[in-house]
């Protein structure tokens, strides 16, 4: 596979990024600085980085009630998305959106959503108003598996056959829907095979292998940008931590986390690849990584001090008047 020096290099940045974000934001809820619930997206990075490499701002995304990942991928600004999870006033949503609600409408993001499957009718309006404009953006619909088993999905995928809409369904199969394995709530036993008889093409990917998604992904959005309708890719990649932050995860056996951790770990299996075909260095992508590292802590700092919504912020940005 043929990627741009450039592309790697933005796509190992994103994929750390999400990594350190997610990995202070789980210190900090456990440290009691970050109020209300938060879910974490650790075990995931290179799906949400090889689906929005393909995006511009231009493109539409649906997220979900795990969507920090989602929207750092989708070039959201991280400084503003820390300020949010600590609720102040210069958030990414003024402090209103939170952990579940993070959105930013000019990069494409349309926002998380704490409604499992909600997100699909949304991403199905942003390619109907596509393709109404004669535009060659396309949109995406961010769903887990358990998700896929809400009859708004299914309308959606449905529709979206039926009009040729340039959307595509990002299944990321993480193993669990809330507290229940996927070998129970899942009837038909298969993701991609249920989207595609909706009459669609589906994939199913190692989630975990940035290029693998990246590659699928690639196929997509070229068939969504030229007319010819939607696609669905289901992505395994097993989420690390808990449906939530403070999930037992008594469902689970712990050495499955340590397994994952180890042999499925999406930035390793991305360092040894592009080590191994001599795409990247050791020196680039630790460079990278104490980038990332140092902006995470100033991006905490900020929050920790910065002014909270005043009272009369309440009633702001509520409405929108036409």
């Amino acid at each position: 596979m043929n990627i741009h020096y450039d592309v790697l290099l933005k796509a190992y940045r994103t994929m750390r990024t999400i990594r350190e974000f997610e990995n202070r934001i789980a210190r900090e809820f456990e440290a009691g600085t970050v109020p209300g619930f938060t879910h974490l997206y650790l075990g995931q990075e290179a799906v949400a980085t090889g689906v929005c490499a393909h995006l511009t701002d231009k493109d539409a995304i649906s997220s979900t009630h795990r969507g920090h990942g989602h929207c750092i991928a989708k070039g959201c600004d991280v400084r503003e998305m820390m300020l949010e999870l600590y609720c102040k006033r210069d958030g990414i949503c003024k402090g209103k959106g939170g952990s579940m609600h993070i959105a930013d409408i000019k990069k494409g993001m349309l926002g998380a959503n704490a409604i499992v499957g909600a997100g699909a009718p949304l991403a199905v309006g942003a390619a109907l108003t596509a393709k109404t404009l004669g535009t060659t953006n396309i949109a995406v619909a961010f769903g887990g598996d358990g998700a896929t088993n809400q009859g708004t999905v299914f309308e959606s995928m449905n529709f979206a056959v039926v009009l040729k809409l340039p959307v595509i369904f990002a299944v990321e199969n993480n193993g669990y829907g809330e507290h229940t394995g996927i070998s129970y709530h899942l009837g038909c036993g298969d993701i991609a095979a249920r989207s595609a008889a909706f009459g669609m093409p589906a994939v199913k990917v190692d989630g975990t292998d940035f290029f693998a998604v990246y590659e699928a992904m690639g196929v997509a959005v070229a068939r969504a940008r030229s007319g010819g309708g939607p696609s669905t890719i289901e992505m395994e990649a097993p989420r690390w931590r808990g449906h939530f932050e403070g999930d037992p995860q008594l469902y689970r056996n712990m050495d499955e986390v340590k397994e994952l951790r180890e042999n499925r770990d999406p930035l390793k299996i991305f360092r040894a690849r592009v080590l191994k075909d001599k795409m990247l260095t050791d020196a680039e992508m630790d460079k990278i990584d104490a980038e990332v590292l140092a902006l995470i802590e100033r991006s905490v700092a900020e929050a920790k001090t910065a002014p909270d919504p005043r009272p009369e912020d309440l009633t702001t940005d509520v409405y929108i008047n036409y």
